[in-house]
């Protein structure tokens, strides 16, 4: 909502108009489940005290992950090889965050296309100069 807010102020377009809109929104929200998944086992780890971890728990938040990896890499392809708009920046902003605290899980792994396009994707400047520092 808050995205959607900036673009009409700042007038970038980034949410389509017509049919492709709603495909937008549901790239959006595909990576914003990712982000929330794989950010809570990050908080899982780091907040909840150890004997209080439940393993089984991120290994089924990993389990969103993959399938919605799964699924962005299988039906969304077409859209991401199109026109720039918000669903292009929330796949990349999750797919960073991924690389950045799940790299050993290898989202990559099965995903060639979806890997290809993101590897297009985090050579823009944007992305370059916005790399989280550890």
């Amino acid at each position: 909502m808050i995205c959607a807010y900036l673009d009409d102020r700042a007038g970038s377009k980034l949410y389509p108009t017509g049919a492709r809109r709603w495909d937008t929104l549901t790239l959006e929200a595909t990576a914003d489940g990712i982000l929330d998944a794989a950010l809570s086992m990050v908080y899982e780890g780091r907040m909840r005290p150890e004997n209080e971890r439940s393993p089984d728990w991120v290994e089924a938040q990993w389990i969103k992950v993959e399938r919605a990896l799964t699924a962005v890499n299988t039906l969304w392809m077409s859209h991401l090889h199109g026109r720039m708009d918000m669903g292009h920046i929330a796949m990349g902003a999750a797919l960073g965050y991924l690389d950045f605290r799940h790299e050993a899980r290898n989202w990559r792994s099965g995903r060639d296309a979806l890997a290809a396009w993101y590897k297009g994707f985090a050579d823009r400047p944007s992305m370059q100069a916005t790399l989280p520092q550890a």
